[in-house]
């Protein structure tokens, strides 16, 4: 389950992880107010889409002053906004996020996976932030460095160290970015997440670290632990073919080609998308109905 960027920083705030002060709007009407509400002298406007690549796609935009700011958030409020990551049809945003401008000195990645090599957590790190990560790894993959967390010890020192050398930090910032990995660990044990991504974390001229943005997924298996988090569910934002195959306990994921798929058991559809794509096919979706699906079930 993926959640908007402003709800996951107000998750962040729980768990004392720093990130920049912002307002939602979930109307044209309330743009202004919350516009209002920050103080500026720098205004970011952010579209809040369940997707990457914004600032590419004109969803993101720097303003010096709240009449600006207001005009870009109430175009931006309804507008289809395709991205990398969304494909051609794009998304339509609902939802605008307006949060104060920040100094920034360097950016920096950070991300925290369930490394699926190891079965155990890992860490991500680059001081090459700011920019597609598969970017950076295609292109200078020496400047991505991998942490596997090893849980009967969680964060050591050693794997603080290792990170914070990696990304250059002196001894001050070096002090602040334990305090983060250690509360994001704790963050990503304690919610069940799956995937968290800060592109970028950035040093202030004030020499502090601060999430400027922040991209969390949460593990479906276990939102029922969680009604917090299912109550941050956007419908808008999820896929009516998914949400209709849910209700029939159908595991379907919808992707962009022509050929559709219906399979009893997931190694073997994942095989048939493999085979599909091998011989320059498109699977329009992955669907498994269950290694034991009864007639009624597949019907």
């Amino acid at each position: 389950m993926d959640i908007h960027e402003h709800q996951a920083k107000e998750l962040f705030k729980e768990y004392n992880i720093p990130v920049s002060s912002g307002v939602v709007a979930f109307s044209k009407e309330e743009i202004r107010q919350a516009i209002n509400k920050v103080t500026g002298p720098i205004w970011v406007v952010k579209a809040q889409i369940h997707a990457g690549g914004r600032g590419k796609g004109g969803g993101v935009k720097v303003l010096s002053s709240p009449e600006e700011a207001i005009e870009v958030g109430e175009k931006m409020f309804g507008m289809n906004l395709v991205t990398p990551q969304t494909g051609r049809k794009g998304r339509i945003v609902n939802r605008v996020y307006i949060e104060n401008g920040s100094e920034i000195e360097k950016e920096l990645y950070l991300s925290c996976i369930v490394d699926r090599s190891t079965s155990k957590i890992a860490f991500i790190v680059s001081k090459m932030g700011g920019m597609d990560i598969e970017a950076v790894a295609k292109d200078a993959p020496h400047e991505i460095t991998t942490v596997i967390i090893e849980p009967s010890q969680g964060v050591t020192d050693k794997d603080i160290n290792k990170m914070s050398e990696a990304m250059e930090l002196d001894n001050n910032l070096a002090n602040q970015f334990s305090d983060l990995i250690c509360n994001l660990y704790r963050f990503f044990i304690e919610k069940d997440s799956s995937l968290l991504e800060i592109n970028p974390l950035i040093i202030t001229k004030d020499q502090k670290l601060v999430c400027l943005d922040a991209k969390v997924n949460f593990d479906d298996n276990a939102i029922y632990r969680h009604p917090e988090i299912e109550n941050l569910r956007d419908p808008n934002e999820e896929d009516q073919h998914e949400k209709e195959a849910a209700k029939y306990d159908l595991a379907y994921i919808k992707l962009d080609g022509n050929i559709g798929c219906m399979v009893n058991g997931a190694g073997l559809a994942m095989a048939s998308l493999d085979i599909i794509k091998m011989y320059g096919g498109e699977p329009a979706n992955f669907l498994d109905v269950g290694g034991g699906a009864s007639k009624e079930k597949v019907t």
